[in-house]
């Protein structure tokens, strides 16, 4: 297996370590919001690469927000890498599971928006400062 490297962010990549050394246990309620682990592969170097992120739920589907790591800031590389290799690792507490990312559109993005405004309203400066709309990325098990 490939190597999987951490966040270059020193708090998310402890963030991390935490919560896998745990499954979870530390880590899955961060910052007032449930909490995944996301493995992408790197769209140029192929590699593995493992964030924390901020989740909501959707019925089955897992729900992102691709919000820069500043106010204005440009597309994370978690969500470019999920647009260019769509199957990701995702560890949910001692849960790991294999899923499919998309971008969502339309009306769909915008329930969605609304429903992560709702869970983290932390999103919403964000919003009134970012150069583009903010991508919401559904993520759905793979079978």
């Amino acid at each position: 297996m490939t190597e999987t490297t951490d966040s270059r962010d020193r708090s998310v990549a402890e963030h991390v370590r935490r919560y896998l050394a745990t499954d979870g246990r530390d880590g899955y309620m961060e910052g007032g919001m449930t909490n995944l682990i996301l493995t992408t592969v790197g769209r140029k170097s192929g590699l593995r690469r493992r964030t924390g992120l901020f989740f909501g739920q959707d019925a089955d589907t897992y729900v992102l927000v691709a919000s820069g790591s500043a106010y204005g800031a440009p597309l994370p590389d978690w969500y470019l890498n999920t647009v260019a290799n769509p199957e990701v690792d995702v560890q949910i507490l001692a849960d790991r599971f294999k899923a499919h990312a998309r971008t969502t559109t339309g009306a769909e993005r915008a329930r969605l928006w609304t429903m992560m405004l709702t869970l983290a309203p932390a999103y919403r400066p964000y919003a009134a400062t970012a150069l583009q709309e903010i991508p919401i990325v559904t993520l759905n098990r793979i079978q």
